[in-house]
C-alpha cells in the first residue's frame, strides 16, 4: 500500500456517528470502540500483508492483526486463493467434508494432546463446550479460573476476567445471573498457594481447571516457573480436567502451543484464532476418552449448523500448511523479539518505565516501574500513560490494540524496516509523554 497525505479522521468519524446508530457503543465487539483510549475509533477498509487502510486514507502498521489470527499478515495469497477456491465450491453444507478430517490432521500434527476434537465458530463455544464435557466426565461440578485470563462471554466463566472487561472495569456484567458463577472459583493468576488451598479443602467437588497458559487478556504474562506444573499435577491427584485455553496462545507463543513450549498436557485444549485464517473458528479436543462422551458418539450434546464450515476449513488448512514450513514461523518469533528489544532501549534511553513482556509472537508494553505478574499488577500499571503512548503512536500512523490490558501481535510479514519504524515511533511518542 502506498502511504497518503497525514488527515484527520472526518470519514472515520463520520462513519462512528452512524454506526452508533445501529450498534450499541457504534460497535461489534466492546474494545473496538475505544474506551480504553479515548478518541474515534479507526474505521478499516483494507489490509495487506503487515498494514491496514483506514477510512480515512491512512496506512498503518498493524499490531492488531484482528487480535491474533493473521500470523501470515492480512490477505496473504494462499490463504486468499483457498478462501476463494472453496467459496465457489459451496459456502456451507451441513453435512461432512474432506476438509475438516485434513485440517485436524494439521492441528494434530502441531498439538498431539489433541486426539480427537472438535469444530465449533468460536472460541467463547469452545471452551463452553470443553468446560460441559468436563463437569459430565466428573460428575462435578466446580471450576477454577484465574483472575485476568479471559475465556469468552460465556456466564460461567466472565468473572474477573481480562481483556475487553479489564478496560471496561467490570469484575463481572450485569445479567449473569448468581447461579451461573456459583460454582466458579477465581483464584489469582501464578499463586500456587492458593491453588493448593483450594484443592486441600474441595478437591473433590473441582471439575475442572481453565487457564490461559500464558495470560494473554490482561496483556502478557507467562506462568510463574512451576505454576503450570502444579496446575498439572492437582488436577492429576484430584481426578480434575485441566483445560488449556489456547485461543490466543495457540501457535503464538510456540507453533505448538503453551503446551508444547512449557512441556505440560493438559486433558482438553480450545483453540481458535490462527486456525481460520481470519474467519469464523473455534475448536476443543484432547483425550480421546474424554471427547469420546460427545454427542453422537456418547451422551454429551454439543452441535452446531455451521461447526466444520468447509470455507473455514480451506483458510485453516492454508495457514498451517504454510506455518509447518521450516523457518516460517520464526521470522514472526524474530520480529517480536527485535520490537520488544527496540522498545525496552527507547523506553531505558527515554527514562520511562515500561516493562516489555513479550513471548513467541506476542508482546505487551506495561507502564510499570516492575515486572507485570498477575492481574492486580497488571491493574496498577499506569493506563493514563498508556493511553497517550497508544494516541502518539497512531498519529505516527502505528496501529496497536486500543488497550492498555491487551496484546500486540506480529507476523510472520512484519520486516525490520517494520520494527524500525515503529521503534522510532515509540522513541517520539515516550519523549512526549504527558
Amino acid at each position: 500500500m502506498k502511504s497518503k497525505e497525514k488527515a484527520a479522521t472526518p470519514e472515520s468519524e463520520r462513519l462512528y456517528e452512524e454506526a452508533r446508530g445501529y450498534f450499541p457503543g457504534g460497535v461489534n465487539s466492546p474494545v473496538r470502540a475505544f474506551n480504553g483510549v479515548g478518541g474515534c475509533p479507526r474505521f478499516i477498509i483494507r489490509g495487506r500483508g503487515p498494514y491496514v487502510e483506514d477510512a480515512d486514507g491512512n496506512t498503518l502498521v498493524d499490531y492488531v492483526l484482528a487480535y491474533g489470527p493473521h500470523i501470515l499478515g492480512h490477505a496473504p495469497a494462499s490463504v486468499v486463493s483457498a478462501i476463494g477456491d472453496a467459496a465457489l465450491r459451496g459456502t456451507s453444507f451441513g453435512a461432512p467434508s474432506v476438509a475438516e478430517t485434513k485440517l485436524a490432521r494439521l492441528i494434530q500434527s502441531f498439538v498431539p494432546s489433541m486426539q480427537v476434537m472438535r469444530f465449533v465458530t468460536s472460541g467463547t463455544e469452545a471452551v463452553m463446550s470443553a468446560i460441559r464435557l468436563a463437569r459430565a466426565a466428573t460428575g462435578r461440578s466446580v471450576i477454577i479460573k484465574f483472575e485476568g485470563n479471559y475465556h469468552g462471554h460465556a456466564d460461567a466463566v466472565l468473572a474477573r476476567a481480562g481483556s475487553g472487561v479489564a478496560t471496561l472495569g467490570l469484575p463481572d456484567s450485569p445479567g449473569v445471573p448468581e447461579g451461573a458463577t456459583r460454582d466458579t472459583i477465581v483464584l489469582p493468576y501464578n499463586n500456587v498457594e492458593a491453588l493448593r488451598e483450594v484443592f486441600a479443602e474441595s478437591g473433590r467437588e473441582i471439575a475442572a481447571v481453565i487457564v490461559e497458559p500464558v495470560a494473554g487478556n490482561m496483556g502478557v504474562v507467562p506462568p510463574a516457573a512451576g505454576f503450570l506444573e502444579a496446575l498439572r499435577w492437582q488436577t492429576t491427584a484430584y481426578d480434575a480436567v485441566l483445560i488449556f485455553d489456547e485461543v490466543m496462545t495457540g501457535f503464538r507463543v510456540h507453533p505448538g502451543g503453551a503446551q508444547t513450549l512449557y512441556g505440560i498436557t493438559p486433558d482438553l485444549t480450545t483453540l481458535g484464532k490462527v486456525i481460520g485464517g481470519g474467519l469464523p473458528v473455534g475448536a476443543y479436543g484432547g483425550r480421546a476418552d474424554l471427547m469420546r462422551q460427545i454427542a453422537p458418539e456418547g451422551p454429551v450434546y454439543q452441535a452446531g449448523t455451521l461447526a466444520g464450515n468447509p470455507v473455514v476449513m480451506a483458510a485453516g488448512i492454508a495457514v498451517l500448511s504454510e506455518l509447518a514450513s521450516a523457518g516460517v514461523w520464526q521470522r514472526a518469533a524474530d520480529a517480536t523479539n527485535a520490537l520488544a528489544e527496540g522498545l525496552a532501549e527507547v523506553a531505558k534511553r527515554e527514562r520511562v518505565d515500561v516493562q516489555v513482556q513479550h513471548i513467541g509472537t506476542m508482546l505487551t508494553p506495561f507502564f510499570s516501574a516492575s515486572a507485570v505478574t498477575d492481574y492486580a499488577t497488571a491493574r496498577a500499571s499506569d493506563t493514563t500513560r498508556f493511553a497517550s503512548f497508544f494516541h502518539a503512536l497512531l498519529s505516527q500512523d502505528i496501529f496497536a490494540p486500543p488497550s492498555a490490558f491487551e496484546t500486540w501481535f506480529l507476523s510472520t510479514v512484519h520486516t525490520g524496516a517494520e520494527i524500525d519504524r515503529t521503534v522510532n515511533a515509540a522513541a517520539v511518542a515516550l519523549r512526549n509523554l504527558k
